[in-house]
């Protein structure tokens, strides 16, 4: 399973579980996708779903994605 990256651009309704213009990882769910949602492991550590339009999905070069992984 691949993670996909996503910046926050906006919170409304989810300010205590995300933030705004922070980098999230997204784990790949179809079901979620097909509601407009995206699963996203937010600032408590756990997975949940989001609405898609909170975020927009970004792409890092490889080291930065390295770097990431090492930092977590």
């Amino acid at each position: 399973m691949r993670s996909k990256l996503y910046v926050c651009i906006h919170n409304d309704s989810y300010a205590a579980s995300l933030d705004l213009r922070k980098i999230y990882r997204g784990i790949p769910d179809r079901t979620a996708e097909q509601l407009g949602m995206v699963r996203i492991i937010d600032e408590s550590g756990d997975d949940y779903l989001y609405p898609k339009d909170c975020f927009a999905r970004i792409s890092l070069p490889m080291v930065v994605q390295q770097e990431l992984k090492l930092a977590a």
